[in-house]
């Protein structure tokens, strides 16, 4: 028995097959037969031993043969003329067997069809390996040597690349496998990083998603979530560089939601979901990896928020009477996308008290009325998560999404005099010329809800945003999710 490619017949018929396969076990006395009768080559992937009806079988337990041959499903019969394929047939078919093997009579006593099973070579981690060992791994990023003593870990902690937490080494098996959550080409660009404006291919992302614990299927959500804080409306550079609190918030709506396994309900902004904590934490990795944001260098923050490492929820839009947040922004109901807003520590609103929407909208006003100081008005967007709890008040009474942001537009307009500089005995707020106007806390438009949390607990929140957003500064941003 032989493992090496120059096994294949220049012309004739050949098998792959696999122990582990009961339509393999099933067809081996047909392998038998043809290897008597057509001089049949059988390739085995697991047992260099089956099938025992072939005297001569061919050990493909590295399987290199059944990489080439691009095995999809075992059992499968190939035949060759002058070393190239002609045809093809796979799984047990009675009829396809024979005109393939050019054999009337051929498995007369097996069922006239049975599946076939997966081959081994395009198994999870094989695949990735085979294509490695074959030069087919399409990566184009450089790869960094670790010494023989090194930790990977702590390799990747001394060479700068984590955000505080262990990361998952990105090996060239782990990127591929995230790359196949995705029909993007690897070496398309999704576009310059800030603060170095670095250009960053879909396999640079991918790469991160792999060190931020993702699976492949989040690979596309990350990408949306990156070309969306890319948009010049939402000020990256500045999210990063100010003072401020901020980072990017991401907010997950459509079908993507439920098929990743994403949290919108209980705990939904908090920690012991994969898919929540990992998207959030792969942008953050790419905006320090390939752009050059850390701390303390370009990123200025002065105290910065616990939201930096992951700030990543889905919102519950089964539950809720209102449109889901990416519509806010041109997104078609059951269309997959993201909203990233420049956003701080959630600011809890508690009132379990209110049963009427007036009342319990005047609640959130005064809450709403403090973000930043309440010296400062208009003071930055808000994004406002309505617990199911408080959003059943508002549905039950018919208030949909529009209401109810109107009247927290109308609740929050402040009277000057309470915002000028020395009101209230403190030193900061606006100039004296506020006095006789009337300003609204947020700007129109500035006020983003989304329903989110457990089903029980009247506990809503305020995700308050950069002072600099708005017109002018960051704005929220919809990217549509794509495949």
């Amino acid at each position: 028995m032989s493992d090496s490619l120059h096994t294949l017949p220049r012309d004739g018929l050949i098998a792959v097959v696999k122990r582990d396969c009961p339509t393999c076990v099933l067809t081996a006395p047909v392998l038998g037969d043809l290897a008597r009768r057509a001089g049949l080559a059988v390739f085995t992937q697991d047992d260099p031993s089956f099938p025992e009806t072939v005297a001569e079988r061919i050990d493909d337990t590295a399987l290199d043969v059944s990489h080439r041959l691009r095995i999809e499903i075992v059992p499968t019969l190939i035949r060759l003329r002058e070393g190239r394929e002609v045809e093809r047939t796979y799984g047990w078919d009675r009829t396809e067997w024979q005109r393939v093997a050019g054999l009337d009579a051929l498995g007369e006593e097996l069922p006239p069809f049975r599946p076939g099973c997966g081959a081994k070579n395009i198994e999870p981690g094989i695949i990735e390996r085979l294509k490695i060992r074959h030069g087919e791994t399409g990566l184009s990023a450089r790869r960094v040597g670790i010494g023989d003593g090194e930790d990977e870990i702590e390799a990747m902690f001394d060479r700068g690349w984590s955000d505080g937490l262990p990361l998952v080494p990105p090996t060239e098996e782990r990127v591929m496998r995230m790359l196949s959550g995705t029909a993007r080409d690897p070496r398309e660009i999704v576009g310059a990083i800030p603060p170095d404006l670095v250009p960053a291919t879909v396999e640079k992302v991918a790469i991160n998603a792999v060190m931020a614990g993702c699976k492949p299927e989040y690979l596309p959500v990350v990408l949306a979530a990156v070309e969306a804080v890319l948009d010049e409306k939402f000020a990256m550079h500045g999210v990063l560089a100010t003072t401020m609190y901020v980072g990017p918030v991401v907010v997950v709506n459509g079908p993507v939601r439920r098929q990743i396994g994403m949290n919108a309900r209980g705990n939904a902004l908090g920690q012991g979901n994969r898919a929540n904590a990992t998207i959030g934490r792969a942008l953050q990795l790419v905006i320090r990896n390939i752009g050059g944001g850390r701390p303390q260098e370009v990123d200025r923050a002065t105290l910065g928020n616990p939201g930096k490492y992951t700030y990543c929820f889905a919102e519950d839009e089964e539950g809720s009477s209102w449109e889901p947040l990416a519509c806010d922004f041109g997104i078609a109901r059951g269309v997959s996308a993201v909203t990233v807003f420049a956003g701080y520590g959630l600011q809890g609103i508690v009132d379990q008290k209110s049963r009427t929407p007036e009342s319990l909208s005047r609640s959130f006003a005064e809450s709403l009325k403090a973000m930043q100081n309440v010296k400062l008005a208009p003071g930055c967007d808000v994004l406002l998560v309505v617990c199911p709890e408080h959003e059943r008040t508002f549905r039950e009474a018919g208030w949909s999404k529009r209401r109810l942001t109107d009247e927290l537009h109308r609740l929050t307009q402040i009277p000057g005099e309470e915002l000028v500089g020395g009101a209230k005995g403190i030193a900061e707020g606006g100039p004296p010329s506020l006095a006789g106007k009337t300003v609204g806390k947020t700007r129109p438009g500035g006020l983003l809800i989304v329903r989110a949390g457990g089903g029980a607990g009247m506990f809503s929140g305020i995700i308050g945003g950069w002072a600099a957003s708005g017109e002018r500064g960051s704005m929220p941003v919809t990217r549509e999710v794509k495949s």
